[in-house]
């Protein structure tokens, strides 16, 4: 199995546990995680003897806080982070992917979970949208898909309140499926995965495809608004000023760019 840099690769049974291996930098996504997440996804897709991934997070705090980018070198197109090739792949494989959130699920770790088919978390998990705070957003899969699993006004409240949520509250919103004790987060889902690897593959398959035909204009928008958009408004001082005053924990000054 191939080596990675930035995420750990398990085969058990048939199931391929993916795990983001930053933990340092709270499971943060940079280019080269983005280009072996995909990778890795590519080949699960491609093995016969794996039907269902699970996707989660290193150590016990972090599931992904989001990408880790500099936004004043956000015009240089080299720089922009190919995460919404992952989303788009985690969304069309035509497998089951299922997202064990071991704790912060922020910004587009936030995104990453709801894209998965099911989202399974630990009682310790807390969910958020930080974008409009930290000089950032995500107008595709981030808001789409949000809507879709939480309804308009709750996917507005997390984008423009930019609320933490528990994983009794993300349950209740329905933005995870079920709430484990920490410990047993990894055995559960694989238990999950387990079970579902026992169903038609051609009919899961035809499902997923049911499920994300009527978003088809998604990855279109998700990359416009992303690739196109968003690398430009990262090079501006206002998502420069509010990155640098949440980093510091102070008070932007909306004097620089609120006129």
């Amino acid at each position: 199995m191939t080596t990675y840099e930035d995420i750990l690769v398990e085969q058990r049974d048939a199931t391929l546990v993916i795990t983001i291996d930053r933990p340092e930098a709270g499971n943060k996504f940079r280019q080269q995680t983005c280009l072996e997440l995909f990778a890795a996804l590519q080949s699960f897709r491609l093995d016969p003897s794996l039907r269902v991934a699970v996707l989660t997070g290193s150590g016990d705090k972090f599931f992904c806080i989001g990408g880790e980018h500099d936004p004043m070198t956000a015009l240089d197109q080299s720089q922009v982070l190919p995460i919404i090739d992952v989303y788009q792949a985690i969304d069309t494989i035509p497998k089951p992917i299922i997202a064990a959130v071991n704790g912060f699920a922020v910004g587009g770790g936030q995104v990453l979970q709801t894209v998965c088919d099911l989202s399974i978390a630990a009682e310790s998990a807390v969910f958020r949208q930080v974008g409009p705070m930290v000089g950032s957003f995500d107008a595709g899969y981030g808001s789409w898909y949000l809507e879709d699993t939480i309804g308009r006004k709750r996917a507005k409240e997390m984008w423009f309140l930019n609320s933490k949520y528990s994983a009794a509250q993300a349950l209740e919103m329905g933005l995870v499926n079920e709430v484990v004790p920490a410990e047993h987060l990894l055995d559960r889902a694989l238990e999950v995965a387990a079970l579902i690897a026992t169903r038609s593959p051609l009919a899961i398959g035809a499902l997923k495809a049911a499920f994300s035909a009527r978003h088809n204009g998604v990855s279109g928008q998700a990359r416009m608004a992303h690739d196109q958009q968003l690398t430009l408004y990262l090079a501006t001082q206002e998502a420069h000023e509010l990155s640098t005053s949440f980093s510091e924990r102070r008070e932007p000054d909306p004097g620089r760019f609120w006129s």
